[in-house]
């Protein structure tokens, strides 16, 4: 055997061995992978609800606001202070409290809402119903679904107090009876649609988990 057919079979094998130290070093990669998991900044006890790519942006605060906007800031800083905060998680809760609170205020029970009403809104309810029972008044209403939930702003201050104020279009049939049951206002089988924009408020960080209704407008 040749000198340089000697070398090139050295060659060979030291390329042949180079090859397969990368290809256990790097691994290889076919089709999609799954990102790296990485642990939240309490040492992983509590799971972010979306797992964010470093440098990239939250689907979770981008889906729901502009991704460069004031609100997405406030929002990325309520979950920095709360690793569990989630905004979809929010936006539901808030569905559900619409119709529960709305109901609430329709039959004239507050009993149940207080913890779950700022001390304006809930004297503002309050008024009202007052003001109806004075009359005689009553209402029935039905309530059929929310059409849109929309959140138009968030914000929060220095000391952690977090505000989100949300637009609902919702659905129901109401009808308002006098003392003597007669329809005064609105019709039994019309569906009417409601528009409402409410703003939730809540101390981060606190052991309190209830957002509050401090503000309700349209």
């Amino acid at each position: 055997m040749n000198s340089p057919f000697l070398q090139l079979l050295v060659l060979a094998g030291i390329a042949i061995f180079l090859i397969l130290r990368l290809r256990n070093v790097l691994g290889t990669r076919e089709g999609y992978e799954k990102p790296v998991s990485r642990q939240a900044p309490d040492g992983g006890r509590r799971q972010a609800p979306f797992e964010v790519i470093e440098g990239g942006p939250d689907r979770d605060i981008t889906d729901h606001v502009a991704e460069d906007s004031d609100a997405a800031k406030a929002l990325a800083a309520m979950k920095r202070i709360e690793p569990s905060f989630g905004v979809a998680d929010f936006i539901g809760g808030a569905r559900s409290a619409y119709e529960w609170i709305l109901m609430g205020f329709e039959r004239g029970d507050l009993s149940e809402l207080k913890p779950f009403l700022g001390s304006d809104v809930y004297e503002s309810f309050a008024e009202v119903i007052e003001s109806r029972n004075a009359q005689g008044l009553t209402v029935e209403a039905e309530f059929i679904g929310v059409r849109e939930v929309q959140l138009v702003e968030a914000e929060i201050s220095d000391d952690n107090l977090a505000e989100i104020t949300v637009r609902f279009v919702g659905e129901m049939t109401s009808v308002v009876r006098d003392n003597a049951g007669d329809i005064i206002e609105g019709k039994q089988d019309e569906i009417k649609r409601q528009k409402d924009a409410w703003t939730f408020a809540r101390q981060m960080g606190s052991d309190n988990p209830n957002w509050q209704l401090v503000a309700t407008g349209e």
